[in-house]
């Protein structure tokens, strides 16, 4: 059944594509994605599926049951996408002013779409049930997956897989990794204030610059001089709000930073240090301090034992595509909130696109491969059929 899927999907390619160009030409942001949600829905329309709609915040949950007793898989895909300029020159580029698919969303929900339509098109060759989880808003937080395991996404579920496209891994191969496979996120904003005056007289102000200054300094240290060298862990202060007259002394600055850790506990460990630095900071300059720590997403983690049975199943039935072990990705994800509901595995499709220069995603000239859509459908499907096989 297997082989009748590949064949199917190969035969399908085309409108993966299509699918993708319409929703890359079209993209919306998280939170706000009311006319993909409904292309989603529409896509549905007179197939043999039950759809939920408004799962959590615009998410679509997609109910294909063979009628048998069985288990339940769950498989995900997320839809939003960037604020971002698309700088591609693709002729299917953004249409809309400020909004970019910079990060592969639009082929996600391609390779779902038409995954999931043959699924149900052969849903008399397995048992159980399998449940397409169409996910809005993974860029923003709180992020989508919240809401939709919320409102009952996960119930019944025994196991969870998501699949990322890639443009800085090589295309025509799968990605996997067991434990900790993607960082968690934390952000903070910092206001220091001090006392104004003017820029001849400092003796007179208490000038809130130089000491968010020795705090942007000082925070570097919390990475490479409280962190284990085998941890991973990244602090970064992406803004630094000191605008002012070149002869007058700030009285306050605000910095906002961005915090991610492989494990729970070094994120833990940096929350802790930089609330340290934050108090020694009103001690040593005389300011005062108002720090807003938001914690975020957590560290993705793929179940050992399933992602034993997956990437063996894909070695093993995946014919023509390598299957490798990868490291440890620096970004955050929030499919690792079903990961915590659910035992689940997240893996890579390679999509470095095969001519011109990589950008990395969320870049403005993010482009992939388009040929990892196949791919992609070719892995999940082949997990599915596999995983709900009738006995």
């Amino acid at each position: 059944m297997i082989d009748q899927l590949i064949k199917a999907l190969e035969e399908k390619e085309g409108m993966m594509i299509e699918i993708r160009r319409h929703l890359h030409e079209n993209p919306e942001l998280s939170f706000q994605e009311e006319r993909t949600a409904q292309y989603i829905v529409d896509f549905y329309k007179g197939k043999e599926v039950q759809v939920v709609t408004d799962v959590g915040d615009r998410g679509v949950k997609v109910i294909i049951d063979s009628g048998k007793p069985g288990k339940t898989l769950a498989i995900r895909a997320d839809f939003d996408a960037l604020p971002i300029q698309e700088d591609t020159g693709l002729p299917f580029a953004s249409k809309n002013p400020g909004v970019m698919h910079a990060c592969g969303h639009d082929a996600h929900t391609a390779y779902m779409l038409v995954l999931a339509e043959t699924l149900a098109e052969m849903k008399d060759s397995f048992s159980g049930k399998l449940i397409v989880i169409h996910q809005p808003a993974e860029e923003v937080p709180p992020g989508g997956a919240q809401g939709m395991i919320k409102d009952g996404v996960l119930e019944g579920v025994d196991h969870v897989v998501g699949v990322h496209v890639m443009s800085t891994m090589e295309a025509g191969k799968v990605f996997y990794r067991a434990g900790f496979i993607q960082t968690g996120r934390a952000f903070f904003k910092l206001k220091v204030i001090g006392k104004g005056g003017h820029g001849s007289s400092p003796h007179l102000a208490n000038d809130a610059i130089v000491a968010a200054s020795h705090f942007v300094t000082a925070v570097q240290t919390v990475v490479s001089r409280r962190l284990n060298p085998f941890e991973t862990g990244v602090v970064t202060i992406g803004s630094f709000d000191g605008k002012g007259q070149f002869n007058i002394i700030r009285d306050n600055v605000t910095l906002e930073g961005d915090v991610r850790g492989l494990t729970e506990e070094t994120k833990k460990t940096i929350e802790k240090e930089i609330k340290r630095l934050t108090s020694g900071l009103e001690e040593l300059f005389g300011v005062t301090c108002e720090l807003d720590y938001n914690d975020d997403y957590p560290a993705l983690y793929n179940d050992p034992e399933f992602t034993d049975y997956v990437s063996s199943t894909l070695k093993e039935q995946l014919e023509g595509i390598p299957v490798e072990e990868c490291e440890a990705q620096p970004p955050s994800e929030d499919f690792a909130y079903y990961a915590k509901e659910k035992p689940s595995v997240f893996f890579y499709v390679g999509a470095a696109p095969e001519d011109g220069e990589i950008f990395p995603h969320h870049h403005p000239k993010f482009d992939i491969s388009e040929k990892s859509l196949l791919i992609a459908a070719k892995a999940v499907g082949t997990i599915v059929q596999d995983y709900l096989k009738n006995e």
